[in-house]
């Protein structure tokens, strides 16, 4: 008495499920497509530098991110500004305004402010040797020319042994930082 059978979804309500998880999953494929890598680095257009190891990005699709480089810090040059910020961030914002850039991501994919985290290539690189690394990194590039000092943070670490090796020869030849008078 009570019981009433159940009516199969209809044709119209079923298509109408169907049309809309495809529109999502499309809408899903073209957000990946607009990001998608060409290879394992993924091109980017810098829009704004913000201090000397951190950076505004735009990427294909429009995306808009903030990336701070992976294993290096710069000294401070905005707030309390410590020496040599100020000549850091000059140089980042002379090498980087304007230009198409590579991201490669490491490990771990945002940092604790929900920034991109990335080492940041002039050119996309064959095989990412350390000649090539010396060549076309720009996060190596600050610790060769003394205007960073390395920071690793795990799990991100996988260029950390070249970078304690490029920190050290700017040590070593006084370049940048290294040279400070105390």
């Amino acid at each position: 008495m009570g019981y009433r059978r159940r009516r199969k979804t209809t044709g119209k309500k079923f298509s109408r499920r169907i049309l809309s998880l495809l529109v999502m999953a499309f809408l899903s494929l073209a957000g990946y497509l607009a990001w998608a890598p060409e290879g394992d680095f993924h091109p980017a257009r810098v829009t704004e530098v913000v201090d000397g190891d951190t950076l505004d990005v735009v990427l294909p699709g429009g995306r808009e991110e903030r990336v701070r480089f992976i294993g290096v810090n710069t000294p401070e040059s905005r707030g309390k500004v410590e020496p040599y910020g100020k000549e850091a961030s000059a140089y980042t914002e002379k090498r980087l305004r304007g230009r198409t850039v590579y991201l490669e991501m490491d490990a771990g994919e945002r940092d604790k402010y929900g920034r991109l985290l990335a080492y940041v290539w002039l050119e996309r690189p064959r095989d990412a040797s350390e000649d090539e690394v010396r060549a076309k990194m720009f996060n190596a590039e600050l610790l060769l020319e003394g205007y960073a000092q390395v920071m690793t943070v795990p799990p991100n670490v996988k260029y950390s042994s070249l970078f304690v090796e490029f920190q050290r020869e700017a040590r070593d030849k006084g370049k940048g930082l290294w040279g400070l008078q105390d």
